[in-house]
């Protein structure tokens, strides 16, 4: 067993499905999956789970060491981590969203020497402080980078554009120089002035982050084909969108994504030919395997090129059946070995444990600076 393995840590979780996770000798202990922390109970709900887990921890003879939670500053996890770990008097780690993801597959299969990683979900805080969700990392104990992402797309009006994905079909046809039609699309759908304020708001950048999220690409896709333009709840659009794929056969017709010099995944064309689509179910599928073909290249490029045949696969978007058993096709295929998280899932209720091994490999390389740069983040 690792010296890492051998630390105490606690893991907070992140905000969506929140779990908290005691992870020591190689063993994780979870609390229940509390939900979204965005209702006052689940809250309550983390902070009894964490003084459970402390108490569990000194009864064990390992008190908790040190403390690991999300980077974003606002998440009440984030915040109460930090909180427990000025009363414990222990340092509070922050990991990044997708680099716990692609650490929880690690974690939970015990998986040794380097890695490859796409880490696809709707949101996490990046590195570099934008919002990441389309990313393929290389991990190798404590040290990690970003080799790439998906293309961005801008964001009309921020977190809104999450709920209704007509915001992200008209980014998609900004991106593509295609923004005169945004209004004639829309207006039907959302009205004049709605239609008309996203078109103004991509025109001037105004209210536009942008993100590299591949649920935010599922979402244009799924309102391109005129299947969700709004959504009540998470990935509703999306699941939209895989049902209709399920009942097509699954046939190309619609041309791939792009790799570009950045090493950007970039699915421009393929959502520009989803709009005019005459079939909704088969340009779902063909949707479904273009995307999940060039992530699979793209990865096994990167195994390639890193001189590592394990491959880790974690995220809410790998729930998608048809995108995880088509890119683990591939991957077995070329002859990597490939894992996916276990039995808390790939969504974020198994990210604690990311989380844990990642502050674990902590004490042995404080001293050691971090790096951003502005396409690849390298954390060391």
């Amino acid at each position: 067993m690792t010296a890492c393995a051998q630390v105490s840590v606690l893991a907070f979780g992140a905000w969506l499905k929140n779990a908290a996770c005691w992870r020591h000798g190689g063993r994780a202990h979870w609390s229940p999956v509390h939900g979204d922390l965005s209702d006052p109970e689940t809250c309550e709900a983390l902070k009894h789970s964490v003084d459970q887990l402390i108490a569990q921890a000194r009864q064990a003879g390992a008190p908790v060491q040190v403390i690991a939670h999300d980077l974003h500053p606002d998440f009440f996890s984030t915040q109460l981590a930090a909180a427990v770990a000025d009363a414990l008097g222990v340092p509070a780690v922050g990991v990044q969203h997708h680099h716990a993801h692609v650490a929880a597959v690690i974690a939970e299969h015990g998986i040794e020497g380097p890695v490859v990683g796409l880490a696809l979900d709707g949101v996490g805080l990046g590195a570099d402080g934008t919002p990441w969700g389309g990313e393929l990392l290389w991990l190798d104990g404590p040290r990690w980078t970003r080799l790439g992402h998906l293309y961005p797309l801008a964001l009309p009006g921020g977190d809104r554009a999450a709920r209704e994905p007509w915001r992200m079909a008209a980014s998609v046809l900004h991106a593509l120089g295609r923004a005169d039609e945004i209004d004639r699309r829309f207006t039907p759908l959302v009205g004049v002035a709605q239609a008309e304020g996203v078109r103004q708001m991509l025109a001037r950048n105004l209210n536009c982050p942008r993100t590299s999220s591949a649920g935010r690409w599922f979402d244009a896709a799924a309102a391109a084909l005129g299947l969700g333009p709004r959504q009540q709840n998470e990935a509703e659009a999306a699941i939209a969108l895989e049902q209709a794929a399920a009942c097509a056969p699954l046939a190309f017709g619609l041309p791939g994504v792009v790799i570009d010099t950045a090493n950007r995944l970039d699915p421009r064309e393929l959502l520009g030919a989803l709009f005019d689509a005459a079939d909704t179910q088969r340009s779902a599928a063909g949707f479904h395997l273009a995307l999940a073909d060039g992530l699979a290249d793209w990865l096994i490029a990167a195994a390639r090129e890193r001189q590592t045949r394990i491959a880790c696969l974690s995220g809410g978007c790998f729930f998608n059946r048809i995108l995880r058993e088509r890119i683990l096709a591939s991957l077995t295929k070329a002859g990597l070995q490939a894992y996916l998280p276990g039995a808390m899932g790939c969504g974020d209720a198994g990210l604690a444990i990311g989380q844990a091994w990642v502050a674990a490999q902590q004490p042995a390389t404080a001293a050691t600076e971090n790096t951003i740069k502005e396409e690849s983040a390298i954390c060391v």
